[in-house]
């Protein structure tokens, strides 16, 4: 073991005097006298057997076996000043941009208040956030954290995922609304209700509820407004346009002033989860790291008055 360490320390000393183009000059740069610096290669040399060096002219040159061992040697000092740089990073203060898309229903909610506390304790850091509804292609656009709301269960992905919160998702309409068509009392109902829906590619628009006794009903429908936006929908409904489900928490105080009124609350419409995605676990630099984290501890934290 104490030759193995000995040797990884004459590879640098090796891989510099390469590098250098001479003993003098890596000498110089290393801070160490010439004849300590030659007798280290010297050593290596012997104990490998082999010889790495052409000492004919001035300048030196490999031999066929340096030139590949100095390959190695080069490899060896990248790795230990990654490792160096791993943990100095991880010391150093956050810094740089951070890229984040993010639904504007979710920013409104949440989200902004996240961001302003988290620039407010981090003055070197950056954050671009593009609210869109739009599911970004998170590696191809260069972002660093996308935000998603999605029912259960979440798509396969090649990215690493955060969950942040479990939305409740409520089944919505206004007293105007009921005041034409009257109030739902069990789903059959609903195909006399014009709807509000939200939209993905391809959608069937379907709904899905399960009953108290754990049963499932699908139940079809052809919205007059579809849309990818929660805000949109709220406004619409709000508005008497149709029913529609919102996340609870966007709905809190019109419930409370009754300017929406729960429909069939005895079912359950499958859970949301708002979560974050990110190119991947390994390397994140400390300022995206960072932000993960307050947006983990801001959704914690506010979960009780948004999300209850």
């Amino acid at each position: 073991m104490g030759s193995a360490m000995h040797d990884l320390n004459d590879m640098y000393l090796f891989a510099k005097v390469v590098e250098q183009g001479g003993y003098s000059a890596a000498a110089r740069h290393l801070g160490m006298q010439v004849s300590r610096l030659s007798r280290r290669i010297n050593d290596l040399e012997t104990s490998l057997g082999v010889r790495l060096l052409n000492r004919t002219t001035r300048k030196i040159s490999l031999t066929d076996i340096g030139q590949t061992f100095y390959q190695h040697c080069i490899a060896l000092v990248a790795e230990a000043q990654a490792a160096r740089d791993t943990v100095d990073r991880t010391r150093a203060e956050p810094q740089g941009l951070v890229r984040l898309s993010c639904p504007v229903g979710l920013l409104h909610s949440n989200v902004a208040g996240i961001v302003a506390r988290f620039l407010a304790e981090k003055p070197l850091v950056r954050v671009h956030v593009e609210a869109t509804n739009r599911r970004v292609d998170v590696v191809e656009e260069g972002f660093d954290i996308a935000l998603r709301v999605r029912s259960l269960p979440l798509k396969d992905s090649n990215l690493a995922v955060r969950t942040l919160a479990n939305t409740e998702l409520i089944l919505l309409g206004s007293p105007s609304l009921f005041a034409r068509h009257g109030k739902p009392q069990q789903l059959a109902d609903l195909s006399r209700f014009p709807t509000l829906s939200m939209t993905r590619p391809g959608d069937k628009y379907t709904w899905q509820f399960t009953r108290p006794d754990g049963s499932v009903e699908v139940v079809a429908h052809l919205p007059c407004l579809a849309t990818d936006d929660f805000v949109t929908l709220h406004r619409a409904a709000l508005n008497g346009v149709g029913i529609t489900y919102l996340p609870k928490f966007m709905a809190q105080q019109d419930l409370a002033s009754g300017a929406l009124e729960h429909v069939l609350p005895e079912l359950t419409i499958p859970q949301g989860v708002v979560h974050a995605l990110f190119p991947s676990r390994r390397g994140l630099v400390p300022a995206v790291r960072d932000f993960i984290d307050a947006l983990v501890e801001g959704f914690a934290a506010g979960e009780q008055t948004l999300l209850g």
